[in-house]
């Protein structure tokens, strides 16, 4: 295995070789906490990144965590369509350890650009995505993966593929949250994925990103947790009565998703029981400024 490699896994705190790494379980559900912010696609742009994480006080003029004991949850789609995403995934780690030294936390979800990359569905990725990770990542011998893609999309594929150094990254988060009264999740969590467990739907997701086994039946389908817009593209009484049988399952008030663009910004559907956070924050949709803020019952839209 190559050096820089071997070194960029255990930069990410990832023991073990490259490949077959079975990531840690987290959590699928928290308790309660005081404060919640939530914050949608990002889409490859650092700039609109830090843009949005200052408006809302949760880093400081050096993009250091400034929040305290604030949690923040990002629904997902921080790859794709944009070209700083590294820029993007290693301020979040850093984040993340800065923000629970400081006794908060920042969750970051999968979304479905995310899995799209280790599924090697690569039509969403940019010139300068592909670029981007050229200096990332040590290609091995090519082998037949490899040997499948075009030179210039190699090295973006030894990265995420299930295994590889930026899918192990991956393989640490979940794709549903739950924290106290509130459930997290990129398209929509549907009563068959109830049916399936979050808890095993998060696990087996983790381990197909780990290269440990395959991915679970229809998370690639529309009507996947992080592919339906079921309750964010203008959800009928059908849509809201599925929200209102999945969050009586769960005991719990709201869904928060991401996904769909909402051209009017961050909107509540179904009498305030979804709220769709995708505002367009990249600039390939437009540059908007906008997060969740959710304190007990509380919930206002904080934009900018």
């Amino acid at each position: 295995m190559h050096r820089h490699l071997i070194v960029l896994i255990m930069a990410l705190g990832l023991a073990g070789s490259a490949f077959g790494v079975i990531p840690e379980a987290q959590p699928t559900f928290h308790p309660a906490v005081e404060r919640i912010i939530a914050i949608g696609d990002l889409h490859g742009d650092m700039d609109a990144t830090l843009r949005v994480f200052r408006m809302a006080g949760i880093i400081d003029d050096q993009d250091a965590w400034t929040a305290g004991e604030l949690v923040v949850v990002q629904t997902g789609d921080q790859l794709d369509r944009g070209d700083q995403e590294q820029q993007i995934l290693e301020f979040l780690n850093r984040l993340q350890k800065e923000a629970s030294a400081a006794g908060g936390a920042l969750y970051l979800l999968n979304g479905n650009h995310e899995l799209m990359n280790t599924r090697l569905d690569l039509r969403y990725v940019t010139e300068g995505g592909f670029k981007d990770f050229e200096d990332a990542v040590a290609i091995g011998p090519l082998d037949s993966v490899l040997l499948a893609h075009e030179e210039y999309q190699r090295a973006r594929v030894a990265a995420f593929r299930p295994g590889g150094p930026y899918a192990l990254q991956l393989a640490r988060r979940n794709t549903i949250l739950v924290i106290g009264d509130n459930l997290f999740v990129h398209g929509g969590v549907l009563p068959e994925h109830l049916d399936y467990g979050l808890e095993e739907l998060n696990r087996h997701i983790q381990l197909w990103l780990a290269g440990e086994g395959p991915a679970p039946e229809g998370i690639h389908t529309r009507t996947s947790p992080t592919w339906t817009r079921i309750y964010s593209d203008n959800p009928d009484q059908d849509s809201c009565l599925i929200l209102q049988e999945v969050l009586s399952r769960l005991g719990a008030s709201r869904m928060i998703v991401g996904h769909t663009v909402q051209e009017e910004g961050i909107t509540p559907y179904c009498s305030d029981q979804v709220w769709c956070i995708d505002a367009g924050a990249s600039e390939y949709y437009g540059g908007a400024t906008a997060v969740l803020e959710i304190v007990g019952q509380q919930v206002r839209i904080l934009s900018q």
